[in-house]
């Protein structure tokens, strides 16, 4: 499968299609079970041409297993879902409970992961805003084993059909996708940018968004620990834009006859 809208904003990875399947490709990149990964390292390895997959032993870190529909693994998070709200804020060291699972968890834990467990990443400011966080996030149960991250060029359209369709773009680029997710559109607000972290930007937040009369886009990689996990791979410059399928096919069908054509996009396109 291809992209016209690839084409046109000169796209220097490959869209990233992804599928839901009871079935794992062969040699699939994958992370080991049990083993802390981040999951947009399987997206951008997608986007440069690389299979992925992963399930619900083999999702890399808490957020990833929400993220990408494996269920509410917050509630598996290291002393519950009470020291993951404390995580997300102003850290475990202040009570009691949260000191005695820092202990147990230590030997077991990047330094890192634990200072954060200890202190916070301090991204959401008290625990109750970050129990709001999760209460209102679209927790899903996929009805499949895996999520397969292909590069659009290896999806066959005879056989699979893409849950979304996500681009790694520049700042430019995210502009002329979010002038042609509006193009015809019914309202000026068809590209969302919800605070998530990255793997429900390019998950669940379009599995909701497929739901919809109207679905819309959803820009993410504004999750700071995101942006550090990718700079290597993609660079400091790069957005995710992510469009539950439909959307996709519709923006593909508006590429001929839109600004794409025009000289002002041209300019900037270089």
């Amino acid at each position: 499968m291809q992209s016209t809208i690839a084409d046109a904003i000169a796209l220097a990875t490959q869209p990233v299609a992804l599928l839901w399947a009871d079935d794992v490709p062969e040699g699939a990149a994958r992370f080991q079970k049990g083993k802390w990964g981040c999951l947009m390292w399987l997206a951008a390895g997608a986007a440069k041409g690389r299979v992925a997959a992963c399930d619900r032993e083999t999702f890399g870190c808490f957020g990833g297993g929400v993220g990408f529909g494996f269920g509410a693994q917050y509630k598996n998070f290291p002393g519950g879902e009470e020291c993951f709200y404390r995580f997300l804020s102003n850290g475990n060291a202040t009570w009691e409970k949260g000191l005695a699972v820092a202990e147990q968890i230590e030997p077991h834990m990047r330094a890192e992961a634990h200072d954060e467990f200890v202190h916070g990443e301090r991204y959401l400011k008290t625990p109750e805003r970050a129990q709001r966080f999760a209460e209102e996030l679209s927790v899903t149960e996929i009805p499949t084993r895996y999520v397969v991250l292909k590069p659009l060029s290896a999806v066959d359209p005879g056989t699979e059909t893409p849950q979304s369709v996500t681009f790694f773009v520049t700042p430019h680029q995210l502009s002329a996708l979010t002038v042609l997710a509006n193009y015809d559109a019914p309202s000026n607000e068809t590209v969302i940018v919800p605070f998530a972290a990255g793997c429900q930007a390019i998950g669940i937040y379009p599995y909701r968004e497929a739901q919809r009369d109207h679905p819309r886009a959803v820009m993410g990689m504004i999750d700071l620990s995101a942006r550090v996990n990718l700079r290597q791979m993609l660079g400091d410059t790069i957005f995710s834009f992510s469009m539950p399928y439909a959307l996709f096919e519709r923006m593909e069908q508006n590429v001929a006859g839109s600004f794409l054509e025009r000289p002002t996009w041209l300019a900037l396109k270089g």
